[in-house]
């Protein structure tokens, strides 16, 4: 994996289950409100960072690439 991504959590859906936070420690926190945000909301692309945003059982996370704005994860239907 190369390059960097924008991280997105959508806090209207998140349910804040944890798995991100658990699965990217040093990607992702639960705040206050047990809420998932970015710690960095654009960091290197990194396995550990697709996991969590693959393993959201809302999935509230959204990853794209930085340079280019093309979808990570989910990806386009096309």
């Amino acid at each position: 994996m190369a390059g960097r991504w924008r991280v997105e959590v959508d806090r209207t859906v998140c349910v804040g289950s944890g798995m991100c936070a658990a699965t990217a420690p040093g990607h992702f926190r639960l705040d206050a409100t047990r809420r998932s945000q970015p710690v960095h909301p654009e960091t290197e692309a990194a396995e550990p960072v697709l996991s969590a945003a693959e393993g959201c059982p809302v999935e509230a996370i959204t990853l794209t690439a930085a340079d280019s704005g093309a979808a990570v994860f989910p990806p386009d239907d096309e």
